[in-house]
């Protein structure tokens, strides 16, 4: 394990300004992708819409790593060049998802656990080969009536412990993504609660494996309200609450949280990463690894369409330029219905 190029590697995906594409849609998901604009998910589909986003002009300025899908990691782009290889040419870290979805957790109703642990190491090998770089791997927290419990603290902060492990062994940057979900009623005060009591499990974990926490970035949930809770919290609020988190237990070692977007829209979520890195500076670089809120506008303008590809890639620059300044605290609301 070479701990400086990990730690090069974790800085350089989010450099000032940068941040992450998750490209790394499972099948079900990019099929209701598609699906939103009445295409099936076919092989062609799949690849060429990802071969849209990777050859951007320009993007590069403001996505510092990709995070894939093993189907995607093996595509290659029209002219022949393998996706990986298009992706470190241009300056951008790819990225492969290698944990294999959650599952129902045994005499936990409610709670979920992450398969993939087995095989991963000669899988990890594999993607090296390949020209991966860094890696994400995906737990979730479900808010309930008496859930998380301690086990499912426990059980996963452990598989994403042993994950991150295993990937710096074989040389390549995890990403813990330890998501507590926006499902549910519960309040802002009950996400923040939970949110810290993951995070400490998680990095004592990581500790306890031995993980170089300077060559790892985290990808949480922000704190906000359940979808369903009867008072939404702004903006303010939001940047507020997950500060107080984040600097409660987050090592100052950690080079860089990417959030999700959780659910949120693609102008929510910009708003929110603004807003907190308006509050100040911090240790870690306050970046996004988003999925449908850099990817939503993108696929509306393409729809399936060659004639529509310079549209479309125009339409993720721009989301992506806005997510960029959203990294300096200078994202507004008002500047989604002006030029940038």
């Amino acid at each position: 394990m070479d701990k400086q190029k990990l730690e090069a590697v974790a800085r350089g995906i989010v450099a000032p300004g940068k941040g992450v594409l998750a490209a790394d849609e499972s099948f079900p998901t990019i099929k209701k992708r598609l699906k939103s604009i009445n295409l099936d998910s076919t092989e062609e589909y799949r690849r060429s819409y990802r071969e849209l986003l990777f050859t951007t002009p320009g993007v590069e300025e403001f996505i510092g790593g990709v995070i894939t899908f093993d189907e995607t990691m093996r595509h290659k782009a029209t002219d022949g060049t393998p996706f990986p290889e298009l992706l470190t040419s241009r300056d951008i870290y790819p990225g492969i998802k290698v944990d294999k979805g959650t599952r129902d957790l045994a005499f936990h109703p409610g709670e979920k656990f992450t398969q993939g642990l087995d095989g991963l190491r000669e899988r990890l090998a594999e993607y090296v080969e390949m020209g991966a770089t860094f890696t994400k791997w995906r737990t979730v927290y479900a808010i309930g009536k008496d859930i998380p419990t301690t086990y499912g603290y426990q059980i996963n902060a452990s598989s994403l412990a042993q994950y991150a492990a295993l990937c710096q062994e074989a040389g390549l940057v995890p990403i813990v993504e330890p998501e507590v979900l926006m499902d549910g009623d519960h309040t802002i005060e009950r996400c923040e609660e939970v949110t810290t009591i993951t995070l400490e499990a998680v990095f004592a974990e990581l500790f306890t494996a031995g993980v170089v926490l300077e060559g790892m970035l985290l990808k949480p949930n922000m704190i906000l309200s359940g979808k369903s809770c009867s008072e939404q919290a702004g903006v303010q609020e939001v940047a507020e609450a997950t500060i107080r988190v984040l600097k409660r237990t987050v090592p100052s070692a950690v080079p860089g949280i990417v959030f999700l977007s959780g659910g949120q829209t693609p102008a929510q979520a910009t708003e929110n990463l603004s807003a907190m890195n308006a509050i100040g500076r911090f240790p870690w670089e306050l970046s996004f690894s988003y999925g449908r809120a850099l990817q939503e506008e993108t696929l509306k303008a393409w729809v399936g369409k060659p004639e529509n590809t310079a549209d479309a890639q125009k339409t993720f620059y721009r989301r992506a330029k806005l997510n960029s300044m959203a990294r300096f605290g200078e994202y507004t609301p008002e500047l989604e219905s002006k030029t940038i």
